[in-house]
């Protein structure tokens, strides 16, 4: 039985992945750190905020005090704002799945990217009030590939639902785009549906179903995974 969905947000719901990889651009940029798309999507993709820039200064041999941290963080951030100003993120497909999938079942997000970043663009396509809950980078004590945001997702769902008087039976279900996101979800005892639409079909073959995009998630896919346990 299937008792909820969580889907990831960066790759999936919303083509933001450009977005940040630009702002991490301009922000490394101007200390003298040049990031390049290869690398981007190759080592860094999986990480939030926290992890990019701790990765990234591993990487480069540099030291990284907390103080620098949040700076970073903070000045990636405004970039990111003023880049998702310029257009619609949201995957084609996405609202209608969305909308399908929260006429079943609770949804929620779990992700690594920031509240306000996922919050201000799921308003905007008016899709906010589908979610029951959203964890977001720094929400929980580890980001993915641990799973930590899966576990909070779920825990909060299912606490959202008993204080109304429902008890949710069943599998939860992820939808993801990346091989860090799936080894979340699946570490989190969820079944984990694969988008490809940040990498190929052939990267994603730890989740228990893969699909060209988000347009292609049918409840019939959920229901599927749910029985294949």
């Amino acid at each position: 039985m299937l008792a909820g969905v969580i889907f990831d947000f960066d790759g999936v719901i919303a083509n933001s992945e450009p977005l940040h990889l630009r702002a991490y651009q301009d922000v490394l940029e101007c200390r003298g750190v040049t990031l390049s798309s290869a690398d981007y999507y190759e080592r860094y993709l999986g990480f939030d905020d926290v992890g990019v820039f701790r990765e990234i200064a591993k990487h480069h041999g540099c030291e990284l005090t907390d103080e620098t941290l949040e700076g970073l963080i903070l000045a990636k951030g405004r970039c990111y704002d003023t880049l998702a100003q310029h257009g619609d993120s949201v995957f084609p497909g996405a609202p209608e799945c969305i909308a399908r999938i929260a006429e079943e079942v609770p949804i929620a997000i779990a992700s690594g990217a920031l509240a306000p970043e996922i919050e201000s663009l799921l308003a905007a396509a008016n899709l906010l009030h589908h979610f029951e809950v959203i964890v977001a980078s720094g929400h929980t004590e580890r980001s993915k590939p641990a799973p930590d945001p899966y576990l909070r997702a779920v825990d909060l769902v299912r606490a959202r639902a008993e204080a109304t008087g429902r008890r949710l039976h069943g599998t939860f279900v992820a939808i993801e785009d990346s091989r860090w996101g799936i080894e979340s979800a699946v570490a989190a005892g969820l079944r984990c549906i694969g988008v490809a639409q940040t990498y190929p079909v052939d990267q994603l073959d730890t989740a228990h179903l893969v699909v060209p995009t988000i347009a292609d998630v049918t409840i019939a896919h959920l229901h599927e995974v749910c029985l294949s346990v």
